[in-house]
């Protein structure tokens, strides 16, 4: 998941939620914003309420990181570390080179993003993102219900609804999320 913010829903959301500790509807709203900002706040991070990958990695939901163009932070100065790449946080271009050389030479899909599958044949998210996490992307049955929702697009600071992509990934919540960037 690259990011989550308010007026989101799915189960990425409903996943942050049960972390949080709060009534798991998987939507978005001022309450799970506040949370995610207490969270922010208690880990150390940038307090803006938007729950991005070094959010998820602060709760333990490394299966909901996608690192892609555009992505920020220390996950991503973590991920040019193990490229051996300038690591500036900021995922750019040559960040994305890098990503799908190594995803080629580790016999991985090759589209760019580093998601649970990628990160966790890095040697510094091995800890973080295992085999286990990779599994944990699958849509749970509590969940199901989430798929035949429209999934938001983000433009500037607006989440709105789009169609499904064309060819529906596999039934996890990574695969999901990474078409909406195809």
């Amino acid at each position: 998941m690259s990011i989550l913010k308010r007026g989101m829903s799915g189960a990425p959301v409903k996943r942050v939620q049960e972390k949080l500790g709060l009534d798991a509807d998987g939507i978005y709203g001022p309450g799970t914003e506040q949370a995610v900002r207490d969270a922010q706040q208690k880990h150390g991070l940038a307090v803006d309420g938007i729950a991005g990958p070094d959010t998820f990695m602060a709760l333990g939901l490394p299966e909901l990181v996608l690192l892609r163009v555009g992505s920020r932070g220390d996950a991503v100065k973590q991920l040019q570390q193990d490229l051996g790449t300038g690591a500036d946080g900021i995922f750019g271009s040559g960040t994305k080179k890098a990503v799908m050389d190594f995803q080629t030479a580790q016999g991985l899909t090759v589209d760019g993003m580093a998601g649970p599958a990628t990160l966790a044949k890095m040697n510094s998210f091995a800890s973080t993102v295992t085999e286990e996490t990779v599994k944990k992307v699958e849509i749970r049955e509590d969940e199901a219900h989430f798929e035949s929702e429209a999934m938001p697009e983000i433009k500037g600071t607006e989440a709105v609804a789009t169609a499904e992509p064309e060819a529906a990934p596999e039934k996890s919540i990574w695969g999901k999320v990474k078409g909406w960037f195809s």
